[in-house]
Formats: structure tokens, sequence, C-alpha cells
């Protein structure tokens, strides 16, 4: 099969195109607002990011090729409007009124250049600029082979990298489907690039663009770089503690969009030993758990009867998390054990009899909590859903209870469910 093939029309260059006294007079209205924005360079950097920056601007007492000057021009906007909403370290300085200033010249550009539409124009910029970016990137990564961990970083300063990888996010984000397709075999060893850096703010530029990149092509278009992809997920797991929510939304992302038709796909079974391994050296951390239960859903959607198999790692997580101070944990663990009952309807499983306890325990122990109807109903519902998938072994569990005083209104409210059933299913 021949390898993926560069769907970006190059010629003509229509950024080329771009009147210079155009690119001069937008240029001059970024530099004047760039000196008046106040930075302080962190302590021990070899390099300011303001600088670099302003060494992407137009100069016309050292000129430059026209080629090079429009794409370093674009790229100074594109790490500017890169800023916009978010709190990285190194371009949190740059005010709002700034990046919306980046945004609107690189639309001028845009029209200057003919382009029909603005994404045109971001598509022919980075067919030309994500090579270098990725070789910037690459310039500081750290070779695993290597002995000591500097070597890497003493060849350039890793603020290069970290510009880079906010150009790179920003540009992607630029383009949405179908037009995003067109344009994998440029950002794919790009993303694939960042993701293996070193730098935390590196890393989580390129989980964003990856999982921006997920939600706008389909699995056609990533099949080419799924392996590398997935694997690359697999490994960032257990070492992003801070990233922790992005890498588990761009793997759960990438995992069923390239998976989801085979469940028994060695990479479910990876992925999620990966997850768990690392939720069971972090039981009692609260932002990890619960970035997890929120974005597990597709994972466990995908993989169906399958899960049976994990059941052993799965529950007693669950079964902790339960009991914890954190309303909103329990009602997650609640959602994604009616899920997991639904999916698997717990054939066969020793664990149906201590889910019961577990259940009627913490139907028990939430009186005093805010959330307390909510929680109930959840147990509510999976009881009633245990209940008609498991039919004499739950009653035979559940019989124990039935004359427990205080649980006279769930007793009632489990009697009555087959007769609404029953009705329901008439009507």
């Amino acid at each position: 099969m021949a390898s993926p093939s560069l769907s970006v029309e190059l010629s003509p260059r229509r950024l080329l195109s771009v009147p210079r006294n155009l690119l001069f007079r937008l240029a001059e209205q970024i530099r004047e607002t760039l000196a008046r924005t106040l930075y302080t360079p962190p302590a021990g950097s070899p390099v300011s990011v303001k600088s670099l920056l302003e060494s992407l601007l137009p100069q016309n007492t050292a000129p430059k090729s026209v080629d090079r000057e429009i794409k370093n021009f674009c790229l100074c906007c594109a790490a500017l409007a890169s800023a916009e909403g978010v709190e990285s370290p190194s371009v949190y300085w740059i005010p709002k009124d700034l990046s919306s200033l980046a945004k609107s010249t690189l639309r001028e550009i845009s029209a200057a250049g003919s382009f029909a539409a603005e994404h045109e124009m971001v598509a022919e910029l980075m067919a030309e600029v994500l090579p270098e970016l990725k070789a910037v990137v690459k310039e500081t990564c750290v070779d695993p082979d290597e002995e000591v961990f500097v070597a890497g970083s003493v060849r350039a300063p890793v603020v290069n990298s970290i510009v880079a990888a906010h150009q790179f996010r920003w540009l992607v984000t630029q383009v949405i489907y179908p037009h995003l397709g067109n344009l994998c075999a440029l950002v794919m060893p790009c993303a694939l690039t960042t993701l293996d850096h070193w730098s935390p703010e590196v890393k989580e530029q390129g989980m964003l663009a990856l999982i921006h990149l997920g939600k706008n092509v389909n699995a056609t278009e990533l099949g080419w770089y799924e392996e590398a992809f997935l694997d690359v997920c697999c490994r960032n797991i257990a070492t992003s503690n801070d990233l922790w929510s992005c890498i588990i939304e761009v793997s759960t992302l990438l995992l069923t969009c390239t998976q989801r038709k085979n469940p028994r796909s060695s990479w479910f079974e990876r992925m999620l030993n990966e997850m768990l391994g690392h939720l069971e050296r972090h039981p009692f951390s609260r932002e990890h758990r619960i970035a997890w239960l929120q974005l597990i859903e597709p994972v466990l959607s995908a993989m169906g009867l399958v899960l049976l198999m994990h059941f052993h790692r799965i529950f007693p997580l669950f079964f902790q998390w339960l009991h914890t101070d954190d309303d909103e944990t329990i009602l997650l663990v609640l959602e994604r054990i009616h899920s997991i009952i639904k999916l698997t309807w717990v054939r066969k499983s020793p664990y149906m009899a201590r889910l019961l306890d577990e259940l009627i325990h913490l139907y028990k122990e939430v009186e005093t909590r805010k959330s307390r109807e909510s929680i109930r109903n959840f147990i509510l519902d999976s009881l009633i859903l245990l209940q008609k998938c498991k039919g004499m072994q739950f009653e035979t569990s559940w019989i124990k209870y039935k004359d427990d005083p205080g649980l006279e209104k769930l007793v009632y409210s489990l009697s009555e469910a087959p007769k609404a059933q029953a009705v329901q299913h008439l009507l």
C-alpha cells in the first residue's frame, strides 16, 4: 500500500501574493502593541519569549525573502493568538487585545491573498511551516539512549520548542472537518514529536492538537498513524500526572475512533490497564479519578462484554470510591456502574453479591449528604437493573435486606418496579 499523500495544494502559493507594504503596515501595529506589553522573563531563562516573537516581525532594515518574511510574520501572529484562553507559563503575559489583533491580522492576510476561507490560508501555511516546527521541537527532545538527560536540551533553549508547540496547536485548531483530514500527513508527525517531548508544556499543546484532530478526522484518515499514536498515549498515561485529564481525553478519543469496531483489540486492554494501574497507584487523587470517570464512558461502551475481563481491577476501585467524602465522585461511580451493568449484565461475575452489599451500604451511608436523593435514585436504578438481569441470584442476595427497617422505601420501590415495567410494556 502506498504511503499517505499530502493533499495540500502548494501551487500557486497565494501567501506570496500578499503585498509587502500591507505586510509592513500590519507588522507595525503588532510591533507597537507588543512593545507596550509588560513581560518579565522567567528567572534563569536564556531566551525571552517576547524577543523571540519580535524577531519574527518583518524588518525594513534587514530584508529577507518574501517567503521567509510572510511565514515568520504568520508564525508570530499564531503564537500571539495561541495565548487566548490559556494559562500556559510561556504565553500568559500576552493580553487579550494583542491576541485579538494577531487574529484580525491573519484575517487580513487571508483576504489579501484571495483565499476563499481563512482555513485555506492556514492550510497553505501549515504545509510550509509544520516541518519546521517539528524540527524545532525535535531539537530539544531528549534521546532515551543518551546517558545524560540534559544532552538533548543544551543544543537549543527549550523555550523555542514551547513557542513552536503553541504555534502548532493554534494552527491545527483553525482547520476543522472535513478539511483537516487532508492535512493528516503533515499534522501527525509533528503531533507525535510533541508528545515525545519531556516538557509538560510542549506535551500539553500536542495533546490539545490531537484532541482537535480526533474530533475532526475519521478513522481512515488516522489509520496510517494509529499504532504510533496509541503507543505514545499509553506511554504518556503513566508519566503525565499534571496532564492527566488531557492524556485521558486524547487517549479515549483516539482509541474509540480507531478501534471501535474491534472491542477485542489489544489496544483496549493495554490502554485500560495503563489507566487502571495509574489509578491504583494514586487511589486518593480526586483530580485523577474525576477526570477518568468523566471521560472513560466511550471506552466502556466500545468494549462491551470484554469489560468482564477487567472487573477484578475496576470494581475494587469503584468500591473504594463509593465511600469517599466527595458526592461528585460517588455520582460518577454510580453512573459508570449502571453503564457496566447494562453492557455486561455482570455475567458469571463474583462481584454481583459484593456490588449489592456496597450499594445498600452506600444507600444507608448517605442519609446526611447534600446529594442524598440523587445518589439514592442512582442506587435504585442500578438495583432495578441488577434485579432484571440476575433474577434468582439477585433475589437470593437481596432477601437478607427485605426486613431492614432502614430500607423500607427502597424495598417498596424494588417490589413495585416489576409491576411498573409490566404496565409500561402493555401500554
